[in-house]
């Protein structure tokens, strides 16, 4: 077997940096040679300045929501905006779209988000239908329009269809979610269906299932799909975003969103929590001890104002978590980073307000939890047998090329930001290195959708 092989600078395990790291990878991608010994039977090799880690994974997108970023910043003086009224701004967006920019839109952001280091993206998927919310013929066309931007743009997938049946607890959908509704969980558990089978054609995608909230779904029907729904793959739901679901959960049910789960559902590690921004502590040890994964989306919940985590308590009691962008007002995954541990930072007044080193930490974490989230087991960062995921770092830029392995992460995570990538790999082939090579037709593309809203 004939095998491709790179010389990075450094190479991120999880225990050290490997450096100079050589990596051999065959036609597929699959790591085959991993060493800081160069390899005998190599005649040439790509040398790369560049430090080398494992591609982030994106826990929570919601892509048509790219058409409106920054749209919703606009604000009267004397009004009020908060969660609430921009979900009008977000439904008229969602109204708007047909397949085509819809393809369109998300083509763009997951090239923005390979830019990034991101690899692997959950598209948490509720824009199911025609914009009279009529069905499609093929009631997965929405869903097959993303992995067909996935495949343009290079990135891994993993395709959430949710369940979305009404408008608030016990209130009927309100006409501009028509979009987005799966009236019985038949219809709904139809829907998945018809999703794997458009996942199973695609060798970069893979399947997930959702209920979208408490609040989204009737109570038995949430059991229901639960119990019915496909056993071994991941569950996402939103959860305790927003104080007024707590409010609202709590006068309908008599519980709290978090309590309710945790007492009605069997969770465990393969449920994945949307922001659980509202927990009190026995809902926090609740979710400790289920060992369910919480997908944090710190740019969306800073522009939202949905509140703080209570990321402290959590990680000292070996919380798991990932991330994900949500509305994607922000994209960097570095970034996201910052902001879970400053705002810890400022509510504690302390500066090591996490588990040991920060930024291994964050790293770590992101890495191990994001997979299980996409459906992916692997907790090496990268390993002989699997794929080349990277994202690479700029080892020329200046802080970077003067800074010891010891201190590298910390001023990667830290100090580095977006700018500094050298490109980004997926199954060891550079999709992002300076450009995309095909950003003028994605761009192209996404400039006509755009024009075509008429929104910006």
């Amino acid at each position: 077997m004939t095998l491709k092989y790179f010389r990075f600078k450094g190479l991120l395990l999880k225990e050290r940096w490997l450096h100079p790291a050589y990596v051999g990878i065959d036609s597929r991608g699959i790591i085959h040679y991993l060493s800081d010994v160069i390899p005998q039977e190599a005649i040439a090799f790509e040398t790369v300045e560049g430090f080398t880690l494992p591609g982030f994974q994106n826990a929570h997108s919601h892509a048509f929501q790219y058409a409106m970023a920054g749209l919703a910043e606009r604000h009267d003086a004397g009004t009020r905006d908060d969660f609430w009224t921009w979900r009008e701004a977000m439904y008229q967006c969602a109204l708007s779209v047909d397949p085509d920019q819809a393809e369109a839109i998300a083509a763009m952001l997951y090239t923005e988000m390979l830019r990034c280091g991101y690899t692997h993206v959950a598209e948490f998927h509720y824009l199911h239908h025609d914009k009279h919310g009529k069905h499609y013929h093929n009631l997965a066309e929405m869903g097959e329009r993303m992995l067909a931007a996935a495949h343009t743009a290079g990135i891994k997938i993993t395709l959430i269809p949710v369940f979305y049946q009404q408008g608030g607890f016990g209130k009927e959908p309100e006409p501009r979610q028509r979009r987005f509704i799966s009236k019985t969980i038949d219809e709904y558990l139809h829907l998945v269906d018809d999703t794997a089978h458009a996942v199973s054609r695609h060798p970069f995608a893979r399947l997930g299932f959702s209920v979208h909230s408490l609040r989204a779904v009737k109570a038995e029907d949430i059991l229901k799909t639960v119990e019915q729904g496909p056993a071994q793959i991941p569950f996402h739901i939103h959860i305790a975003e927003q104080k007024k679901e707590v409010d609202d959960c709590l006068a309908q049910w008599n519980e709290r969103p978090a309590a309710w789960l945790l007492k009605n559902l069997p969770v465990d590690e393969r449920f994945h929590l949307i922001h659980a921004t509202h927990l009190n502590d026995d809902e926090l040890n609740g979710v400790l001890t289920s060992s369910a994964n919480i997908v944090l989306c710190p740019s969306t919940e800073g522009n939202l104002g949905d509140g703080f985590f209570r990321m402290k308590d959590y990680v000292h009691g070996g919380g798991k978590w990932c991330i994900g962008t949500d509305s994607h007002i922000g994209l960097d995954p570095l970034e996201e980073f910052r902001m879970i541990d400053y705002r810890q930072r400022l509510l504690t007044h302390q500066r090591n307000t996490l588990d040991g080193n920060g930024a291994d930490y964050l790293i770590q974490a992101e890495i191990e939890n994001g997979r299980k989230a996409m459906g992916y087991t692997e907790e090496n960062y990268f390993a002989i047998g699997q794929s080349l995921d990277a994202v690479v770092y700029d080892a020329t830029m200046p802080l970077l090329s003067t800074t010891s392995f010891k201190n590298l992460l910390s001023t990667i995570v830290y100090a580095a930001g977006a700018a500094t990538p050298y490109g980004t790999l997926v199954d060891g082939k550079w999709i992002i290195k300076g450009q995309h090579a095909h950003m003028p037709d994605i761009r192209k593309k996404f400039s006509a959708a755009i024009h075509t809203l008429n929104n910006r």
